[in-house]
């Protein structure tokens, strides 16, 4: 079984390295090719990628290259973790639109369609070159915003899943708080990528989200930074990207107050690529924890190995297509809902009907993501601003108008039509 991993000179790829070496039972690799056009930062992560299989006595060869063609050559699965533009790039999405009043935010408001509009076209060329050399290669998307960037990928015909650790984590979380084995745990996930509830937190078949509530409110109100009394209102776990949309003039407060999430991880970034550098470390390093991404390699390697040759009943949280789970939304709408995996691709399952409270909210959101997809497939100024007019974020015109002129102006290098 061959993998390739597109942007494997990312500081994520430790942890997926090291998911892979101890879960080889689960999805036993014969080849890891890691695919960067940096090649000071293969040169770094590719040895230590080798060093955590040989510490954990993976047998599997691993490679590295900045030759997509080459990499992608007879893969059975591609892992894809871009970011275009960079860290640089991240900071301005947290920056520009703060000037506006809005949130600054990689993955949603306006810095996320800017991200949308830098990474699409880039992740579509990069599928079609992996359809050339391996037409029946599964893509799993980990690149952000994943719903819009999955639509792309399925709207263009690939086989694709997208794939996000919010729900894993909160899986985690939850069972520690519990005490049961974290396996044992099932959510009642629903909604969006970024944009999610847990409805249900099942134990042993049972519904245990309102003792946990009673019991560990607190304790989750704090992890999300939200107050306790709105989860008790809500009844249910929001993901913490809600922050942005329940909280947003206190969080639009606090962004101007403090120094990027870009800066830290940009400086926790350096850190950690001058430890992979050192030939004497052969495992994660724990500053990486800090990074986020918590629980990635996990989610990655159950995905890919039921997407390779899963088992009927596999069940993992993926971004799909609606296909009629939520009926007021289009069946072309990608959702991100527990779903049947296996070879043939994932299938959501039956959820019931979504509470009006968050229904509105998703409803608007993937009208944004129609938009977003269309402004970043076919570009133009009156295209990004009515994306950004209709985000539920923004939905002014006069905002509107003054982030649709910065966000060109500091992405035109990456947009071609500017």
């Amino acid at each position: 079984m061959k993998l390739a991993v597109v942007g494997g000179g990312s500081t994520y790829t430790p942890e997926l390295i090291d998911g892979f070496a101890r879960l080889r039972g689960t999805l036993p690799l014969d080849e890891l090719v890691l695919v960067d056009p940096d090649g000071d930062r293969l040169d770094r992560i590719g040895p230590l990628a080798r060093r955590i299989f040989a510490r954990q006595g993976h047998p599997g060869r691993i490679s590295w290259t900045g030759d997509l063609d080459a990499g992608a050559d007879g893969a059975d699965a591609v892992l894809l973790q871009l970011r275009v533009g960079g860290q640089a790039a991240r900071a301005q999405d947290e920056t520009w639109p703060l000037e506006c009043g809005c949130v600054g935010q990689e993955t949603t408001g306006a810095g996320g369609l800017a991200k949308a509009l830098r990474t699409v076209p880039v992740v579509l060329d990069i599928a079609e070159r992996i359809r050339r050399r391996s037409p029946r290669a599964w893509i799993v998307d980990f690149t952000n915003p994943v719903g819009i960037v999955t639509r792309a990928l399925l709207t263009a015909g690939h086989r694709a899943v997208g794939l996000c650790n919010v729900a894993i984590g909160f899986q985690r979380k939850f069972a520690a708080l519990l005490g049961v084995a974290p396996e044992e745990v099932s959510l009642g996930h629903v909604g969006l990528n970024h944009l999610t509830w847990e409805r249900e937190v099942r134990v042993g078949g049972a519904d245990v989200l309102p003792e946990l509530l009673a019991g560990h409110g607190e304790a989750v109100a704090a992890d999300l930074r939200m107050p306790r009394a709105l989860l008790d209102r809500l009844g249910v776990v929001p993901s913490y990207y809600l922050r942005y949309f329940y909280q947003h003039d206190e969080v639009v407060r606090e962004l101007r107050q403090k120094p990027s999430r870009a800066a830290e991880v940009a400086a926790m970034e350096r850190e950690l690529l001058e430890m992979y550098a050192d030939p004497a470390l052969d495992g994660k390093p724990a500053l990486l924890a800090k990074r986020g991404g918590a629980y990635y390699s996990e989610a990655a390697v159950a995905l890919t190995a039921s997407l390779l040759g899963g088992t009927a009943g596999d069940v993992q949280v993926v971004n799909a297509l609606n296909h009629g789970t939520l009926p007021f939304l289009p069946d072309d709408a990608v959702i991100e809902v527990p779903a049947a995996v296996d070879t043939e691709g994932a299938r959501p399952l039956p959820v019931r009907p979504l509470e009006p409270l968050f229904a509105g909210l998703v409803a608007a959101v993937t009208a944004y993501e129609h938009l977003a997809l269309r402004a970043a497939l076919e570009g133009g100024r009156d295209r990004v601003f009515e994306a950004l007019l209709a985000h539920p974020l923004i939905g002014q015109t006069e905002p509107a108008d003054r982030l649709t002129d910065a966000l060109i102006a500091h992405n035109r290098e990456h947009l071609p039509w500017a």
